[in-house]
């Protein structure tokens, strides 16, 4: 991927808004945070597209399993 194929203006590096709202601690039983982070099948995006930080995604990624393990969150999409 170079940049002499891409056409346009370079992509602005995503900010990770858990870095940006000082968030020390993401908690796993608040769903409704979570569920921004979770594609419509299930899957826990990667931290390409959401944009975190490699600390904080490792943290989401914690919080999302256990937010499923005591059956806040659904493992899959419902169909």
């Amino acid at each position: 991927m170079s940049r002499m194929n891409q056409d346009g203006p370079p992509r602005r590096r995503k900010t990770c808004g858990f870095c940006a709202d000082k968030v020390e601690h993401i908690d796993y039983k608040d769903p409704n945070r979570l569920k921004k982070f979770v594609t419509e099948r299930g899957k826990i995006l990667p931290r390409r597209i959401s944009g975190n930080c490699a600390s904080h995604q490792r943290n989401l990624t914690v919080a999302i399993k256990r937010a499923r393990d005591i059956a806040l969150m659904a493992y899959t999409a419902d169909g």
